[in-house]
């Protein structure tokens, strides 16, 4: 018997789960280490009653977690509106290949629509020929850009 996806909005419950899926995720992306403390810091911005960041988690078939995509309102200043921004999408491995990553796709989608936003924007590494695969399949189109990360240092006063 084939497994329905469950796709639903984090908890506070989840957060340790989802706190060890975001390791395994910068593992997987061969990024560096986050400093400690995610979980203490990733909480308040996602359970605030007027959060902009929404987790939506993917269940396996025994209700386990084992995927999310994590998104956030952002501006377009060309198009004048906001989008909504997929800032990660991503399955334990164990959990590919049997629905999730689609369902959570549509998840995202339809979060965009219930929130007035016409389209959902993200990126992924170039190297990762799986996922670009996968993400033309659901008939998302890419634009060949470079993104920049400019370290700037806390202000002292």
């Amino acid at each position: 018997m084939e497994h329905t996806p469950v796709i639903r909005r984090a908890r506070v419950g989840d957060l340790p789960r989802l706190v060890e899926l975001v390791h395994e995720h910068i593992a997987y992306e061969k990024s560096s280490p986050r400093p400690p403390g995610l979980a203490e810091r990733l909480g308040p911005q996602l359970f605030a009653e007027d959060a902009r960041l929404w987790v939506l988690l993917a269940e396996g078939p025994g209700g386990e977690v084992a995927g999310y995509a994590a998104c956030s309102a952002e501006f377009s200043f060309w198009d004048a509106r906001d989008h909504l921004h997929m800032d990660c999408l991503y399955l334990a491995e164990s959990a590919r290949g049997h629905g999730l990553g689609a369902a959570l796709a549509d998840g995202v989608a339809r979060l965009a629509r219930q929130l007035g936003m016409a389209e959902v924007q993200w990126q992924t590494p170039d190297w990762n020929e799986g996922a670009i695969r996968f993400y033309g399949r659901l008939g998302a189109t890419s634009k060949p850009k470079l993104r920049f990360t400019l370290p700037v240092e806390a202000d002292g006063s």
